[in-house]
């Protein structure tokens, strides 16, 4: 190439030579793990804020409980659009820039709800929760990221080490709602709005972390190294072009598995902290019942990855099920004056959530290519997010005219969809290839 931008083209393929041999992939691997644990860390406590306060901080700024499920379905409307953008970023200039970009948005929104709270502003609060929510599609999303030089048997133990990194932020930002809410107000800031002071401080954080360690960038790098390996096998490729094609019932089956556990946990949790308040439970309870739930949807992370590995995605698919559906009974019939009995309930719930989406993560890596994989990712994290979105918009909703035991029953019960969707896409009969990217 003789123009400006081919010679730029040349000198990066050049500079990612190195990182062609499996020893300095593997090098390149682990230290993109770390800067992707120590981000996930940050955007965990950014991530938590909503989680826990979001629908209190509606239901006290409109003074019903009828819509208190909206906060959660805007910033979860936000998260869809950031999906699309970040994985777009992605595929085009790398993980650094769409997770940096993504993680900034958060930030900023976080800062629009703090401003709204104090002016007592409900559109300023809904369009900054919107904006909110590119943090939460950020720190999704950052769970891929560790894929990208990972080889196929590390694949689910990599989506897990970012998902369990997440846990230590995620159980912190619930269990100092109290702490922050006091600041808030020592600061003349209502009080519920003092969590997202935390949420800006992390997601921006979060960016810095990104922007700053993620070189090389390591979906760069897993498209070079494809782009090698093409070029080495293109007469092979010519005769079996489905080599680098893209697994469309594969996408399909992992879309659905993390769509459907995304929409049964969000539905169930949106409407967890008002019925605890509803019956008398405080604040600090509420805090601590969150970021129990928080700590099941992170913290069994780095086994579940084990074992999606080791004894297959479909199994634990099937394991999320189960665990959902037991998520959704125990929080039905459980006595209402139990603190022990809504906890065990939304522990499972977290679990639950957790095997569904290191699974489904898992077998869409599995069906993609470099080529087409974070634009890919990204769009399935748009379907995940307006799930969301969906769950915690019909949630207030449901309970308003029925009840949460109706909620927790009918949304448990949705996630059995999944098992004719793994059966007819074959997934559960296919092994991962062994290539690393």
């Amino acid at each position: 190439m003789v123009d400006g931008r081919g010679e730029k083209l040349d000198a990066q393929s050049d500079s990612l030579q190195g990182y062609i041999h499996s020893k300095e992939q593997q090098q390149l691997y682990k230290k993109t793990l770390i800067v992707v644990i120590i981000s996930q860390i940050f955007g965990g406590a950014g991530l938590a804020a909503g989680i826990t306060v979001g629908a209190l901080l509606a239901q006290d700024m409109l003074g019903t409980d009828s819509v208190t499920g909206l906060p959660t379905a805007v910033f979860t409307f936000g998260s869809a659009g950031a999906a699309l953008l970040v994985g777009r970023i992605s595929q085009r200039f790398g993980r650094r820039s769409g997770l940096a970009s993504g993680f900034l948005a958060g930030g900023i929104g976080a800062i629009g709800v703090v401003i709204s709270a104090i002016m007592n502003n409900v559109f300023l609060l809904f369009i900054s929760l919107l904006i909110y929510g590119s943090g939460s599609a950020t720190n999704l999303q950052a769970r891929y990221a560790g894929t990208d030089l990972a080889t196929s048997t590390q694949r689910a133990k990599a989506i897990s080490m970012a998902l369990f990194s997440t846990t230590f932020g995620a159980i912190a930002g619930p269990n100092l709602v109290d702490v922050m809410g006091k600041f808030a107000m020592a600061v003349g800031i209502p009080a519920l709005a003092g969590p997202f002071i935390l949420a800006a401080v992390a997601y921006i954080l979060a960016g810095i972390v990104l922007f700053i360690f993620l070189r090389p960038d390591p979906f760069i790098v897993a498209k070079a190294i494809s782009d090698n390996q093409r070029e080495k096998n293109q007469h092979v490729e010519e005769n079996s072009p489905n080599l680098v094609s893209t697994d469309r019932r594969g996408v399909l089956a992992g879309a659905t598995v993390m769509v459907l556990t995304q929409f049964v946990m969000i539905a169930i949790m949106t409407m967890t902290p008002i019925y605890m308040g509803n019956n008398g439970y405080s604040l600090n309870a509420v805090g601590v019942v969150i970021g129990l739930h928080i700590a099941g949807m992170y913290f069994p992370s780095f086994i579940t990855g084990v074992l999606v590995d080791k004894i297959g995605r479909t199994t634990m698919a099937f394991a999320s099920i189960v665990t959902l559906l037991a998520a959704g009974v125990l929080a039905a019939i459980g006595p209402t004056d139990s603190l022990i009995s809504i906890t065990i309930a939304l522990v499972l719930l977290g679990v639950g959530w957790n095997f569904g989406l290191i699974s489904g993560t898992t077998i869409i890596v599995d069906s993609t290519t470099p080529f087409t994989r974070a634009k890919t990712q990204g769009s399935v994290d748009v379907w995940i997010a307006f799930s969301g979105a969906l769950g915690g918009g019909l949630s207030g909703i449901v309970v308003a005219y029925s009840s949460y035991a109706t909620l927790s029953i009918i949304g448990s019960m949705l996630s059995l969809f999944i098992i004719p969707v793994i059966v007819w896409s074959g997934t559960h009969k296919q092994r991962p290839e062994k290539s690393s990217t």
